[in-house]
Formats: structure tokens, sequence, C-alpha cells
């Protein structure tokens, strides 16, 4: 995985009023999220999180690159319903009752918390004013080239989960070395569903330590994505096996608000000019979403092996996300 260059922090204009959003019980989930997506730096981003715990609400910002990159991210929030440009490839259709947080200030939280992204990413979408919802969504764009459909035709559930089984478990041998528990995918949460006509795909698995206690609510992500002429926007929610059942339809709701631009869509594709991406589709399900089940997994053993730490951890950051993004009367 790249990591992209640290972003500095954006000065806030004095007086500038902050988003409000509602605050509830899903945000210690969100926060849960955000620190299960941490891959690299875990331990300096826990550091952040036990300092926002510690922090008053006076000039803790300034000091704190966690909390300032919370501040930061609050401020860029754009509010639903408006057009969100994804590059110089697509737009999003953002509704009501949701924000996204631009690449810059989403790159520096995530940062802040200790996670790397790589220049694929975009921003980040977080449920606004619904105090029930308990995800977020990273907005990525992989400039792989023109992926072909074919094999859509002719995959078969059965041997796609056999391959992101069997993907899993090679990979399994570079976390033992970091010295975390081999994982296994246990099922589809959401069997691969490819719709030709629109060049969205939609799948869902369930990844467990090997030997993890029975019952116990696993971390899953929903991938979502969407084909263009020059690649696709890939929008992965982040909630958990108990949850993922409630949050489908957001995830849905923002997959279909996605359009390429004129001339990006795959419909534009030119065989004589255009890139054709090593990988056919079925590698979105396969070899590359292998690695990316093996990373979040890598994040689920840390809270195994910390969970008491990052309990505490967790409420400083879900009482700043309501301190932030509840805003503050004047």
């Amino acid at each position: 995985m790249e990591r992209s260059n640290a972003m500095p922090l954006p000065a806030r204009r004095a007086g500038a009023a902050q988003p409000r959003a509602a605050a509830g019980p899903g945000l210690r989930r969100i926060a849960g999220a955000l620190v299960t997506m941490l891959v690299l730096g875990l331990f300096s981003g826990l550091g952040g999180f036990a300092d926002v715990r510690a922090a008053d609400d006076g000039a803790a910002a300034a000091s704190n690159p966690a909390e300032a990159a919370w501040e930061a991210a609050a401020a860029a929030l754009q509010r639903g319903p408006q057009s969100i440009a994804l590059r110089d490839q697509a737009h999003l259709a953002l509704p009501e009752g949701y924000g996204f947080v631009p690449v810059k200030e989403a790159t520096t939280l995530m940062e802040a918390l200790g996670n790397s992204v790589s220049e694929q990413f975009i921003g980040l979408i977080f449920p606004v004013g619904n105090d029930d919802a308990q995800w977020l969504m990273s907005v990525d764009f992989a400039a792989a080239g023109y992926i072909k459909d074919d094999d859509a035709k002719h995959w078969k559930a059965d041997e796609l989960l056999q391959n992101l089984k069997d993907g899993t478990k090679a990979n399994n041998e570079r976390r033992e070395k970091l010295g975390y528990p081999p994982i296994e995918v246990t099922r589809w949460v959401e069997p691969p569903a490819y719709d030709a006509v629109t060049q969205r795909l939609v799948w869902s698995a369930e990844a467990r330590d090997i030997g993890a206690q029975p019952g116990s609510d696993a971390t899953v992500n929903y991938n979502t994505y969407v084909l263009g002429r020059e690649g696709y926007i890939s929008m992965n929610l982040i909630t958990s096996a108990s949850k993922v059942e409630d949050e489908k339809p957001a995830a849905r709701t923002l997959l279909s608000a996605v359009s390429f631009d004129d001339g990006k869509r795959y419909a534009d594709f030119n065989a004589s000019t255009d890139k054709v991406a090593e990988y056919g589709l079925a590698a979105l399900v396969g070899g590359i979403a292998a690695k990316k089940l093996g990373l979040l997994a890598l994040a689920g053993a840390f809270f195994a092996k910390f969970a008491k730490i990052i309990v505490l951890a967790l409420a400083g950051a879900a009482a700043l996300f309501r301190k932030v993004f509840a805003g503050r009367k004047a």
C-alpha cells in the first residue's frame, strides 16, 4: 500500500460556523470503524485518541493532531443535498442526510489516526442527522484502465468465495510474520452481483480470526463499485456484521448517486486508444479484495489485543465527534 504525503491542517477562519449534525450512540461505532481502518501506525493513532479523551473544550485542538484533524474535517464537511466532484472523473449527487469530507481534510484525519491512505483516496462519507446509523464510507478512484466485464457472465459465487478464501489464506503468512493471528473468510454477507447495464458491482464477505468465539460481532466491508472508461470508483462502507443489513440501503443509495462525466463513462471506451486493465471484473472480488480483507482484519486483531485500552480511547473519540459535528453556540 502506498502512503500519501501528509496533508497540512488548514487554518480555520475566525468565527467560521461549525456544521451541525445530530449526535447519538451511533457515533461510538463510527469512531470505532475509523480505528478499525488503522493499518499502519496503530499505536500512535491510539495515543491520539487517548489524548482526545483527556483534552478539554479549550485550545487543545491546536496541540493535539487528532483533535485538530476532527475539527478540520467538521469545518470542511459538505452536507447533502449537493453535487460532489470525484476527481476529474465523476460526480456524486450527495443526498440529504449524508456528509462528505474532501480528500485534504479526510487524508489529514486518517493520518492523524495512524492510517495510511493511497493516492486513490478521494474522501470520506458520514451519516448526518441519524443517531442509529453506525457506519462510515471511504471513496476511492483506481485508474486501472477499462475493466472488461465479460467474466461476470460466467462467474459462480461459490468459486469466487473459494478464491477469496484462498487469497486470504495466502496472505496469512504475512500477518503471522507481523505477530497477528491468521484469518479466514467465513461466508458471503452478500454474494457478488453485477449490473451490466449500469456497470455497478456489489459484494460483501465476512472475515474473522481463526478460532474466534462463536457469535462474536465481526467488522464487515460492504463493497460497491462503479466502472468507468479509465478505471473504477470504489465506495467501501465499513460497519459490523450485526448492523450490515440495516446499513445496506445507505450503501446502495450512495452507489446509485454516482455517475461518470461525459467522456469518462464506460460506454465512452475507445479500443484503439484507451488503456485496458490488466485484470477483469472478478479480480475486484478475488485477489485485490483478499488483500483488503487482510488489512482490515489486521486492525481487528489489534482490537482483540488492546480491547480495554481502546474502549477508553473510543469514548473520547465519540465525545469529540459529538462536540465537533454538533457545533458550538457563538
